[in-house]
């Protein structure tokens, strides 16, 4: 077993990163002092103990003493608008612009023309099944408006339709929209500063 091509090969399993970089992180980490190495070690093995995923919106979150993460537990947000987002790193992006305040779903990736990729789809039909089923007088607003918040891409534009086809039978109770203008065609939530967003929230149009 050759423990450097091992763990290369594992590497540039991670987005964006390929053989040649995933040899190079190998060879930094030997040449790296062993403590710097335990530390990496334990850090990734906490990601499993201590990293929880919030039951609400589905993002991971690291508050123990919390059942859901912050933004779902914070009663000053308003209910009656949810966002979905591909995944946290866009819900970081978001919250950076300062100007959403409704709850979020992360939906867990995006699909692709090719067929690949997969979305809570079952999970996020049962938040708008009970975010729905809920009332002023149980402490939840009735769910009036659901923001496609996804990025400007192929991926992004082919998620959206298959969102609105889930969402077909919803469209009569709940207003369906998506980022206006401001987020520029190609571009990645994730990446957007906060100015854009912030455009293309309060530009947001009926999707």
């Amino acid at each position: 077993m050759d423990h450097i091509d091992d763990l290369a090969r594992a590497l540039a399993r991670f987005p964006g990163i390929g053989p040649r970089q995933g040899k190079r992180f190998v060879y930094h980490l030997l040449s790296a002092p062993a403590s710097e190495r335990a530390e990496l070690a334990e850090l990734i093995t906490a990601l499993g103990t201590e990293v929880h995923q919030c039951p609400e919106c589905l993002r991971f979150y690291t508050d123990k003493s919390k059942t859901v993460c912050r933004y779902c537990s914070d009663p000053s947000r308003d209910d009656s608008v949810l966002m979905l987002v591909e995944k946290d790193q866009d819900l970081t992006a978001v919250e950076r612009a300062g100007t959403y305040r409704g709850r979020y779903f992360v939906l867990g990736g995006v699909l692709t023309l090719s067929g690949k990729g997969a979305i809570r789809e079952k999970e996020l039909l049962r938040t708008i099944e009970r975010r729905l089923s809920s009332s002023p007088e149980q402490g939840l607003p009735l769910l009036k408006e659901i923001v496609l918040a996804l990025s400007a891409t192929s991926e992004g534009e082919h998620t959206a339709d298959r969102v609105r086809g889930l969402l077909t039978s919803y469209r009569e109770r709940v207003k369906l929209s998506a980022l206006g203008r401001g987020l520029a065609t190609g571009s990645e939530l994730e990446y957007s500063d906060a100015e854009t967003l912030r455009a293309a929230l309060s530009n947001r149009k009926e999707a």
